[in-house]
């Protein structure tokens, strides 16, 4: 199911499906290629929701997925766009979107995780670079400015930048990248294995269709834009039905955390008084019913700043007994709402000890320190994490902390390796000269500077080079 995004238009009329190691682009260029649009997309597209939590929970999902695919030792990359439609992508490399709309949309877990074993398959395929090795004469650069260019197309007044350069040779073959009918059988039959593999529920995959294909047919002029890029057919829900029939039935219950990152979505839309109004009259007395509900609430409090009633909401949630690293990221948070920052940090310094995979809660504890003035505890605690690390968030919080302790030349560095995660070397190398300048740090860290600014210039170099394809 790639979809409208980026990667929706990324395939027609192959002429012959033939292997899939056949594709012209080797996986280190496809990589480079999705690396350079994910940039794009983080950093430029406003849709972007920069949530850990739920990026978190949607790494954790469809890593599961992943191991049980013939993509193992490849690394993958899910993320959110805060996107009302029911859509979700696939694009070279191992990066995959969702819409909030289709996780809203999905009733199950084991539905949202047939849409991501769908897209994992187009990836194990390699649909996406078999279309793209036939615009032979494009660089690699090239062809990830085309898949940008697809991307802002999706927005009205999108701001991504290099969408403006090939917007109209994205315009000129639009018509030629949707995904064929029998990329998406394949895709299918590949992400069934998947789903089966990873020990969900298989008959999520037809079900999800079929209410999708149902919601077409009752609405043909507003379809779902899933079904508007993606040739939904009959033939492909029956052989997904027959598939499931010979398996043996699997009752799979939904995790915590699907049922929180739901109702989490659902609090950010409309305001935070519609929001607060939604969940409190909801009904229902099963558990499930329950932790969405007072879930939503707490969050939808947060948002209008009524802290006693989140924290009633909280205290409610905890009589259920959940453990949940979202659980104790809610707890943090409304502390941190009530200026108990000293609190919130320990609880999530605590929770860490169970959950030792969660960014999120190395991101609350840090941000904890941060808005209680201990900048020092802050830096003390990234100090092992951000060795080597390939995090800009963590290079970003580090940059608070040295301002915080008026040290501008480490705040300076610190944002330069920020800015050269988000792949934007010209900024780096600005907020290198700015370190430079402060006269801050001693000898060495001034030494350190000037080698790190020196590698960078050379980078541009490079860059420019790969850009005008020489």
């Amino acid at each position: 199911m790639a979809v409208q995004p980026v990667a929706a238009q990324l395939a027609n009329t192959l002429p012959d499906l033939g292997d899939s190691s056949q594709a012209g682009l080797s996986p280190a260029q496809e990589r480079k290629i999705g690396e350079q649009v994910m940039r794009e997309i983080r950093f430029q597209d406003a849709t972007y929701l920069d949530d850990p939590e739920v990026e978190d929970y949607l790494n954790v999902l469809g890593n599961r997925l992943v191991s049980a695919s013939g993509m193992r030792g490849q690394d993958f990359y899910f993320f959110v766009l805060r996107d009302p439609t029911i859509n979700a992508f696939a694009m070279p490399g191992g990066y995959i979107g969702v819409h909030t709309g289709l996780i809203l949309a999905a009733q199950a877990e084991s539905e949202l995780a047939s849409v991501l074993a769908h897209e994992i398959g187009h990836i194990e395929q390699r649909h996406i670079a078999r279309q793209l090795a036939l615009q032979s004469n494009a660089t690699v650069t090239m062809l990830a400015s085309l898949l940008v260019a697809i991307l802002a197309s999706r927005v009205p007044n999108s701001q991504i930048s290099e969408a403006a350069i090939v917007a109209g040779q994205a315009a000129a073959i639009q018509g030629q990248l949707a995904y064929s009918r029998d990329f998406e059988r394949e895709a299918d039959r590949v992400g069934f294995q998947t789903l089966d593999a990873a020990g969900f529920d298989v008959q999520g995959m037809a079900m999800f269709f079929e209410r999708l294909q149902k919601a077409n047919r009752l609405n043909e002029a507003n379809a779902p834009a899933y079904l508007q890029t993606h040739p939904l057919t009959m033939d492909r829900i029956a052989d997904m039905e027959n598939r499931a029939q010979g398996m043996k039935y699997r009752q799979v219950v939904d995790s915590p955390e699907f049922t929180m990152v739901r109702a989490k979505l659902e609090a950010l839309n409309g305001t935070p008084a519609e929001a607060v109004a939604r969940f409190k009259n909801r009904t229902g007395t099963r558990q499930v019913e329950l932790l969405a509900k007072n879930y939503g609430l707490a969050r939808a409090n947060l948002r209008a700043r009524n802290n006693a009633d989140a924290e009633a909401a909280l205290k409610a949630l905890r009589d259920m007994k959940i453990s949940s690293p979202m659980m104790d990221g809610l707890a943090a948070d409304v502390a941190s709402a009530q200026g108990k920052y000293a609190d919130a940090a320990r609880i999530c310094r605590d929770a860490r000890g169970h959950f030792p995979r969660s960014h999120a809660l190395v991101y609350c504890e840090i941000d904890a320190y941060l808005d209680g003035n201990q900048p020092q505890q802050a830096l003390s605690m990234m100090r092992d994490l951000i060795f080597n690390s390939q995090d800009d968030r963590l290079y970003a919080l580090q940059a608070r902390a040295y301002e915080a302790l008026n040290q501008p030349a480490q705040q300076h560095r610190s944002l330069a390796e920020m800015y050269v995660l988000r792949g934007n070397v010209p900024a780096a190398i600005d907020q290198l000269r700015v370190a430079q300048r402060s006269g801050g740090g001693d000898y060495y860290e001034q030494a350190s500077i000037d080698a790190r600014l020196r590698e960078l210039r050379a980078r541009q170099l490079e860059d420019k080079k790969d850009r005008e394809g020489k």
